[in-house]
Parts: C-alpha cells; structure tokens; sequence
C-alpha cells in the first residue's frame, strides 16, 4: 500500500494559503460595511482542515512517486473548489450547494462561467473572492504546468520537461522553487495590470478585480456587462495586451530572466500565437466591416481585436454580444475555443504547440509520398520530435474532442438545446467562459440550467485545466495496483 502522507500534507498547504486569501474579502467586508461572517467563518473551516491535514501527515522525507503526483494533482483542484465554495454557500445570495461549487470550479479552473444572476448588485466580497480564486488558479495551473505535466508525460507536455524536475521526488522542492519565482513575476504582471486600468478611470476595487482576472485569462468581471460596462477604449486595450501577456508561456518570462534576451521573438508556440492572432483579428475585421457597415475603421478593428483576444485566450471578457454578429462568427469563435494559447500560460484549451506539431507531422507524410526515401525529422523549438511524441499528442486531440462530443450528449439529454449543449461543451472543455446563443451567451449566464448539467460542466472544466489524462488514469484499475 502506498504511503499517501505527502499528498495530503500537500493538500493541507494548500487549504491554509486558499484560507489566508479569504481573509482579503473579510477586509473588504469591513471598508464596504458588509456586517457577516461569511468569510471569517470560511476561513477558520479551511484553515483548521489545512493544519489537520498537515499536522496528521508530517513525515521527514516528503517524496511524490508518479502514482502520488497524479493523485494530488486531481485532488488539489476539487479540495480548494469545495472548500473555495464555502463562501458561496454562506453569503446572502442564497446559492445552492451545487451552485456554489460550479461558481467555485469555474473560478479556480479560470474558467469564467457564472451562475450569478445580478453581478452589478453582488456584495463586494463575493466579487474580490471570485477575482481571487481565478488568480490563484491561474499560478496554480502554471506551476502545474512546469513542475508536475511534463514529468507526467501528457499529452506532450514532455517536450517541457526540461524546464522542470527530473525525477518524481523533486516535484515539491522544484515546485516550491518555481513558484517563488513564477509568483514574483505573476504579481509583477498583475500590478502592472491593475495601475494600468487605473490609470484609464477604473476605481481601485474594479482595477484589482479585473487585474487579476486578466493576467490569470479567467474573465470574472464586477459587472453583468463585463469590460463593455466601461464603454472605455483605452481600458480594452490595456486588457488585450495583459491578455495576451498573461497567454505567453511563462517558461519564456523565466528563461528571460535568466538572460535569453530573445526569447520572445525565437520561440515557436509564440510565434505562433501572433499568427493566429493576426489571422484571426483581419479575418474578422472584413467580416464587420463588411456586415456592419455602421461601425467605424477603428471602431471595428477594436471589437474584432478584443474578441478575439478574449476567445482564443479562453479568458471570456465581451464587450459585445457576439451572438447577434450572424452564424459565421459563432463558428468560427467555436473553433478558437478550441485553440486555446500557449502551453505553460493560465490559458486552456488543445494548445497551440499541439496544432504546430501535427502540422508539421501531415506536411511531412505529404513530403513521404513525393520522396518515400527521404528521412525528415520533425523538430520543434530545435528539438528533434520523435513518432512515439506525435502520436500521444495526436491520441490527446482525439481524446479532447470525443470527451467534447460526450459533454454535449449528455448536456442535450437533460434538455439543452442544439446551440447550447455544444457550446457549454466546448466552454467547459476549453476553460473559456460564455458560451454562445441567447442562454448561456454573452448577454446570458449559467443559473438557469438543471443542476446535473451545472455538474457534467464542473466536470468538463476539470477535465479541460488538468489536460485530461491527469484526472482520466485515476479511472483504470491497473492505476491503482502498486
């Protein structure tokens, strides 16, 4: 029987700094008079289920095997949504449990999702916590995503394995060094963030708020109408380029400090992400431009850009309701969702390096049918990419398609429609926020659907942040044998 101790110690560590964070809307409950305890109370719980985990769990070596490392990694992110629903549960809007919990895992997987029908008159507290948790699941899922996925060999994610441990052992301590650094330039990121936004008229609550759910690409806003409730074009801006700042594989930000000068500009995924980008806003430009003859040159360059940005990202932010754009932007938004950004980012998604490499893959069985003899390595980022690697990326886009096409099934089962199921399938999955059509559009949210929907959805959004196999292996036997 495997020894568990150092997963749960590991849990408890994170419960108490989740439990530190809730004290924050416990002092905005004071500046903004909120006389409850909901916070309080949510804080004392979580952090005295942290230190009882930690204190009944203390062992001098602490070492994850591969087994442990998938373990915690699930694990991690349902504690911190049950215990980050806790103030759902006890705050004044009369949430249910379920409710709650898809509040609290669309927060922690940055997913954006909401089920808060008046967020304009939400207590303030409420709004700073769902800013917190998108926040703090955005580090999380970088660190993950440096530390723990490329020793895990998901889908891919070992062509990063450099930039992390070596060996299953030294996830904790290469961890615990990557997120000093990571949360140094992460906060750097976010104030930079936040003054920007200030400076451009936002009050300090709503520049806090918004700066931690732009760099953690989530999308939570402090207003029904999200960043289009300012009517602002210097605040759009400010967001696109945090955005996309906080959509940079953040393996690039510490190998800049290190001293690579010009890895912004030498990356692939990077360069990749400009491509699609660039496509993507002039492709949409001449669409508005030519269907929406009332719109400006600027005008039209700005919605296109912003959303776009917004939905490739994941991050969900609207300023318009796009669903009234006609069919073709529904579509094509459909398939950024799928995109997703960069590997090692707070975005979701495929990731672009996937679509890179398969690219490269079919290019090169086209170029075998021309020359049958010729031997044509693959690399990426100079990297020599073996056939082993191509296919588990090929097996993970397969994957991430058929659990898409399973998630809309069963949410048309409990009586969504056409529109809806899929696209809740697809914003779940891909960790990106509204979904599309006049329900759970960009005008629309997630209260109104039956709570075992709600649940195959927090369910999705899981599966989507932790890269599927992360939470699928948990399910095999074979898993469980020592």
């Amino acid at each position: 029987m495997n020894n568990y101790k150092t997963v749960f110690f590991s849990i408890g560590i994170l419960l108490i700094i989740l439990g530190v964070f809730m004290i924050i809307p416990f002092f905005i409950q004071i500046i903004y008079d909120q006389k409850n305890s909901t916070f309080l109370s949510s804080a004392s719980i979580t952090i005295f289920i942290g230190i009882l985990l930690v204190l009944t769990n203390l062992e001098e070596n602490r070492k994850l095997s591969l087994q442990q490392a998938f373990i915690l990694t699930t694990l991690a992110w349902i504690s911190i949504a049950i215990f980050g629903s806790l103030p759902f549960v006890l705050s004044d809007l009369n949430l249910s449990l379920v409710d709650s919990f898809f509040e609290s895992m669309s927060g922690i997987t940055t997913t954006g999702s909401t089920i808060i029908i008046d967020v304009d008159n939400a207590p303030k507290d409420i709004l700073i916590w769902r800013a917190i948790l998108q926040w703090l699941g955005g580090i999380g899922v970088i660190v993950m995503a440096i530390t723990v996925l490329p020793l895990l060999n998901i889908g891919g994610m070992q062509l990063f394995k450099t930039e992390g441990p070596n060996e299953a052992g030294k996830i904790l301590p290469k961890a615990s060094e990557v997120t000093i650094t990571i949360s140094t330039i992460y906060l750097s990121l976010t104030t930079a963030c936040g003054l920007a936004y200030w400076f451009f008229d936002m009050n300090i609550f709503d520049s806090v708020a918004h700066a931690m759910t732009t760099i953690a690409t989530g999308g939570f806003s402090t207003y029904s109408s999200s960043i289009g409730y300012f009517q602002n074009s210097n605040i759009e801006v400010v967001a696109i380029i945090f955005i996309i700042l906080g959509s940079i594989p953040f393996f690039s930000y510490l190998k800049f400090a290190k001293g690579n000068k010009k890895i912004f500009f030498t990356d692939v995924q990077i360069r990749g992400l400009i491509y699609i980008l660039t496509f993507s806003i002039v492709l949409m430009f001449f669409y508005l431009l030519l269907t929406n003859k009332e719109l400006g040159f600027l005008e039209n360059l700005r919605i296109s850009t912003f959303n776009i940005v917004s939905i490739l990202s994941g991050t969900g932010y609207v300023t318009e309701d796009f669903s009234l754009w006609g069919k073709f932007p529904l579509v094509f938004f459909l398939f950024l969702m799928f995109i997703g950004g960069c590997a090692g980012s707070t975005t979701c998604g495929i990731k672009i390096f996937r679509f890179q490499i398969v690219g490269y893959f079919i290019i090169n069985q086209i170029k075998k049918i021309v020359y049958p003899h010729a031997i044509l390595p693959i690399k990426y980022n100079n990297e020599k990419i073996s056939d082993p690697f191509i296919y588990s990326i090929i097996a993970f886009i397969f994957l991430y398609f058929f659990i898409f096409f399973i998630l809309a099934a069963l949410l048309s089962l409990n009586g969504l429609d056409f529109m809806s199921a899929l696209s809740g399938a697809a914003t779940a999955i891909s960790n990106v926020g509204p979904g599309l059509g006049s329900i759970i559009g960009p005008d629309g949210n997630f209260s109104s659907l039956p709570d075992f929907s709600k649940l195959i959805l927090c369910l999705g959004m899981l599966l989507g942040r932790l890269e599927l196999f992360a939470v699928l292996v948990l399910f095999f036997p074979s898993f469980w044998k020592n």
